[in-house]
């Protein structure tokens, strides 16, 4: 709800008679009844005052036309409390100690982490809204437990070793350190036999660059 003020010294002026005859003439009026008691004032407002004051004051209008229009809102809902809350990971909403859980129906949104509204009717009535959503809920009678995390591993892991007809030991790269070992060794023997077969052609040494001769 928001205060609209009244900028134009007609709308100013209008409120401020009001006020001051209510605020004036009803005083008065009350201490000349000898009324100093709530019901009692209550009882003369409605009986005596308020029709007194509008035989004196009414206006009759010109037209009997009604131009006020049905709005498109609730006011139930209008004239509600609305307070903003976090979705939980477990589509959970807490408010004032209340636990409401969400109903997976609305798992489409992907409301986790974001913000729904908790209306809360004059009647006392609750509503969960999100961008104008209803959302179907149900209250918790406890704050939900956190899911318990597993054991936490220490060391080295044991994994399962794959099957020998695994694409991964095709190629002999699941052996392990003697795979490699013996690439190693393949390796070193290739690039030996290309030396040997370039000191026996006469071609310049693979480490240096110079014929054999020279660089012995």
């Amino acid at each position: 709800m928001e205060v609209i003020m009244a900028h134009s010294p007609q709308a100013k002026g209008r409120v401020e008679r009001r006020n001051g005859l209510l605020q004036d003439r009803l005083v008065k009026e009350l201490r000349l009844a000898g009324i100093s008691e709530v019901g009692a004032a209550n009882r003369f407002l409605e009986q005596k005052y308020l029709p007194a004051l509008n035989r004196q004051f009414t206006v009759n209008a010109r037209s009997l036309v009604d131009a006020h229009r049905q709005g498109s809102w609730n006011l139930k809902e209008v004239f509600s409390r609305e307070e903003a809350r976090v979705v939980g990971k477990d589509w959970t909403v807490a408010w004032e100690g209340r636990w409401f859980q969400i109903h997976p129906q609305h798992e489409g949104l992907t409301l986790a982490g974001r913000k729904v509204v908790v209306r809360q009717l004059r009647c006392g009535t609750l509503q969960l809204v999100y961008a104008g959503t209803k959302l179907r809920w149900k209250e918790l009678p406890q704050r939900p437990l956190k899911a318990a995390a597993g054991p936490r591993s220490v060391g080295r892991s044991t994994g399962l070793k794959p099957e020998p007809h695994h694409p991964w030991r095709k190629d002999g790269v699941g052996l392990g350190k003697a795979f490699w070992r013996s690439e190693k060794a393949r390796g070193a023997s290739v690039k030996r036999a290309q030396r040997q077969a370039a000191a026996a052609s006469g071609k310049p040494s693979l480490r240096s660059g110079l014929p054999p001769a020279a660089a012995a």
